[in-house]
C-alpha cells in the first residue's frame, strides 16, 4: 500500500473514532482560558489598584483645598496634599510611579489638579510579554477663598431721628408735650444767649416716659450688627467696621467718627454705644438747619479709599446709609425745592455722591427708615408732605441695585439692617 493510502485510512479512522475528543478538544482550548483567567485576575488587581490611587489623590485635593490649606501658601497647600497622598497610598500598601499636583491661586479662588500613576505587576500576562500594567488616575478640586470686607457704616443722627420710633411712641411723646410735638428736641441751652442749660428739653421728656426714639433703635441696631458680623466671618479679622454720625452737634456739622475701622467688632459695638440724637445749641438754632446730606457724603467719599479685591490685603469696600431721606440746611443754589429764608433748602436726598462713590466701585447698601406723616403739623404740611412719597424711590436709586431697604413705624431697623449684611456677604460669594 502506497503512502498516500496509509495517511488517507489513518485520517478516516481519526474522523471516525469518537473516543478522544473530548480530551483533544480540552487540550486545545486550555492554553486560551488560562490566557483568558489569567489576564482577569490581572486586570481586577488593576482595578483595585485604580479604586485606591483614586481615593488616595482625591483625599490630596480636598488636603490642599481644606480649611487649614485655604489659610496658607500655595506651596504650604501642595505640601499638605502631597503628604496626605503619600499617607493614603502607604496605607493601601501601594508606591505610586508618579505624582503631580498643579495649584491655581487666584485672588477669589483656589483650583488643584492632580494625577498620579501606580505600576501593578501582573500574575499571568508576564508570560505573554506584559510584566507590568501602568494604572493613572486623576482628580481636581477648588474652593472659594475668604472675601475681606470693610464696611463703613453712616448713621443719620439729625434731629429728626429724634421721631417715636413707633406710632404709640409718637403719641406718647405728642401727650408729653406742650404743642403735642413728636420729636424728641435735644436742645443744650434755653436760649440764643446759651447762659441757661436746658433741663426740660423734649429729649429729656422722652426719656423720662420712656419714649423710644428712631435714634435708639438704629444704635440698637447698628451693635447688633457687629454681633452679625462676628458669626458670619469665616476666618478672623475677616470684616472690619467704623461707624460714623452727621455730626454730635448742629453746631458743628459733619463726618463724625463714632468708631474707627477695626476688625475687632466688640470694640466697635461699644463705640457704637455713644451714639446718640444731635444736640442743638438752643431751640432754632441756625433756622433748624441740622441735616447737610451733600457735605456728610461728599467727606464720605473721602475716608472711604479705592475699592478692592477681597483679598486680606484689599478688602472689599461698602458704604451702608441709614437715613430718613430728607436734607435740612443751606443749599441756595442747588436745591431742589423751594429755598426758603436764609437759603433753608428742604429736598430729598441728592444722589450726586452715591453715584460718584459707585462710579469708584464702591458698593452702597440704603436703609431708609421712612419720613412718617405728621400731619398735624403744618410745616410738614406745607413743606414737606408735597413731594414726601418721591423720598423713597430718590433713596432706592442712591443704592447699588438690589441693596435697599425701607422700614417704616412697624418694621423692624435691627432685622432690615442685618438682612441687607447677610445680602452683601453673600454676593461676595456668589461672585467666587
Amino acid at each position: 500500500m502506497s503512502a498516500g493510502n496509509k495517511y488517507l485510512g489513518l485520517s478516516s479512522r481519526f474522523r471516525r473514532d469518537e473516543s478522544g475528543n473530548i480530551a483533544i478538544i480540552f487540550a486545545l482550548a486550555l492554553l486560551p482560558i488560562l490566557t483568558f483567567v489569567g489576564s482577569a485576575i490581572d486586570y481586577s488587581l488593576a482595578v483595585r489598584a485604580k479604586s485606591k490611587l483614586s481615593a488616595s489623590i482625591d483625599a490630596a485635593m480636598l488636603a490642599a483645598t481644606g480649611y487649614t490649606a485655604m489659610r496658607g501658601t500655595a506651596s504650604d497647600a501642595k505640601t499638605a496634599a502631597t503628604n496626605m497622598f503619600n499617607g493614603q497610598m502607604s496605607a493601601h500598601n501601594l508606591a505610586s510611579n508618579s505624582l503631580n499636583i498643579d495649584i491655581a491661586d487666584s485672588v477669589t479662588a483656589r483650583t488643584v489638579t492632580g494625577t498620579a500613576t501606580v505600576v501593578v505587576k501582573t500574575a499571568f500576562m508576564y508570560m505573554f510579554g506584559y510584566p507590568t500594567m501602568t494604572v493613572q488616575a486623576s482628580s481636581s478640586a477648588s474652593a472659594s477663598f475668604p472675601t475681606y470686607m470693610d464696611f463703613y457704616v453712616l448713621v443719620d443722627n439729625s434731629p429728626s431721628q429724634g421721631l417715636g420710633a413707633t406710632t404709640a411712641d409718637m403719641t406718647l411723646l405728642q401727650n408729653a408735650t406742650s404743642d403735642k410735638c413728636a420729636f424728641a428736641c435735644h436742645d443744650t441751652y434755653t436760649s440764643s444767649s446759651k447762659k441757661t442749660l436746658q433741663t426740660n428739653s423734649y429729649y429729656q421728656i422722652a426719656k423720662n416716659k420712656g419714649v423710644t426714639m428712631r435714634i435708639d433703635v438704629v444704635r440698637s441696631a447698628t451693635q447688633s450688627l457687629t454681633d452679625t458680623a462676628t458669626a458670619s466671618q469665616v476666618v478672623s479679622n475677616q470684616y472690619r467696621m467704623a461707624v460714623y454720625s452727621l455730626g454730635s452737634d448742629c453746631g458743628s456739622l459733619g463726618l463724625s467718627t463714632i468708631a474707627s475701622l477695626s476688625s475687632s467688632m466688640s470694640s466697635v459695638k461699644s463705640s457704637v454705644g455713644s451714639l446718640d440724637l444731635m444736640t442743638i445749641p438752643y431751640s432754632g438754632y441756625n433756622n433748624d438747619m441740622c441735616t447737610d446730606y451733600d457735605g456728610t457724603l461728599s467727606a464720605m467719599n473721602g475716608v472711604i479709599p479705592t475699592q478692592g479685591n477681597g483679598s486680606s490685603t484689599s478688602p472689599q469696600k461698602w458704604l451702608f446709609f441709614v437715613a430718613d431721606g430728607v436734607a435740612d440746611y443751606s443749599y441756595p443754589t442747588t436745591c431742589s425745592k423751594t429755598v426758603l429764608s436764609g437759603g433753608r433748602c428742604q429736598e430729598p436726598l441728592n444722589t450726586t455722591t452715591c453715584t460718584a462713590l459707585k462710579a469708584r466701585g464702591i458698593k452702597i447698601a440704603v436703609l431708609y427708615t421712612t419720613y412718617l406723616a405728621i400731619t398735624n403739623n403744618s410745616w410738614y404740611t406745607t413743606y414737606i408732605a408735597p413731594w414726601r412719597s418721591s423720598i423713597g424711590d430718590i433713596m432706592k436709586s442712591c443704592a447699588s441695585p438690589g441693596y435697599y431697604y425701607e422700614v417704616d413705624s412697624s418694621g423692624s431697623i435691627g432685622s432690615a439692617l442685618t438682612a441687607l449684611f447677610q445680602q452683601a456677604i453673600a454676593s461676595a460669594h456668589l461672585t467666587k
